[in-house]
């Protein structure tokens, strides 16, 4: 903490990126008898950014009570740190909780059984990297139009061609299916009553926009690198680290394979 300033991180996934975050770690009520409660922690939750730096880390937990909402010091006795790099170069964290201590305090709100807090947060964070996704998306499709424009093969802008264009014109598609999923969830997530009678749950709607965001940033990214040709790896041209970020988002809060498991299990309970 500098000059009463609080470093804030989130442990965004379990202990792989497949896993919720919120089964990664076990809480139970403290054995210690203290008077006002408390928790200690087993698990792990991997890929936490900069923890080694942070004062606190928000972290969900399942206990007996339900899915709980936990301000944990990463430095705390028990707890583990072990060093990882993300695909941008990011300092990261695997942190591995063996007995963490902590009282009733670190506590946020009181146990969900239906992990209504974290889905909620969940939900935010779902958001803000679909609209990473977009952004992203869109400088690096900016990127990749100036380029073939002003390449010229045989004679013509390489943007000439008609392969070339379709592509493009795929990607640009990718990119306005992005921004409605990401404004169908932003909309949802925003109202005061966000289950609407007759429509899916909000969770389907957040779910399509993870799948579409990761899915779409990731082709964007790799058709860029294609259009480019060998220059898209080059270390002096930027493609390659818009690359790196669209890699790291794609698989932030867990890959699009485990958001469309979810979206299938919800239209399986919830048919239109």
């Amino acid at each position: 903490m500098v000059a009463g300033r609080l470093l804030l991180g989130v442990a965004p996934h379990g202990r792989s990126g497949h896993e919720p975050a919120d089964l990664g770690v076990r809480a139970e009520p403290a054995a210690d008898g203290a008077a006002d409660g408390g928790w200690t922690l087993h698990g792990s939750q991997t890929a936490v950014p900069y923890a080694q730096v942070m004062d606190r880390v928000l972290v969900p937990a399942r206990s007996a009570a339900g899915t709980l909402l936990l301000l944990v010091d990463p430095h705390a006795p028990g707890l583990e740190l072990r060093r990882q790099v993300s695909a941008r170069g990011e300092l990261m964290a695997e942190m591995v909780f063996d007995g963490v201590r902590l009282d009733a305090s670190a506590q946020l709100g009181a146990p969900a059984p239906d992990a209504a807090n974290w889905l909620y947060l969940r939900g935010l964070l779902i958001v803000g990297t679909a609209a990473l996704c977009l952004g992203l998306g869109e400088q690096i499709l900016r990127i990749t139009a100036d380029y073939t424009s002003d390449r010229v093969q045989f004679g013509h802008p390489v943007a000439t061609f008609q392969s070339v264009a379709v592509q493009a014109a795929d990607r640009y598609i990718d990119l306005r299916a992005m921004e409605a999923t990401l404004w169908q969830a932003a909309w949802r997530i925003g109202l005061d009553q966000p289950e609407l009678p007759g429509r899916p749950p909000l969770a389907a709607d957040l779910a399509t926009a993870k799948v579409w965001s990761a899915e779409g940033v990731r082709t964007i990214a790799s058709t860029a690198q294609h259009l480019h040709g060998g220059i898209g790896a080059d270390l002096d041209y930027p493609l390659h680290r818009y690359h790196a970020w669209a890699k790291y988002l794609e698989l932030f809060l867990g890959p699009a394979a485990a958001y469309e498991e979810e979206v299938g299990a919800l239209l399986a309970e919830h048919p239109l």
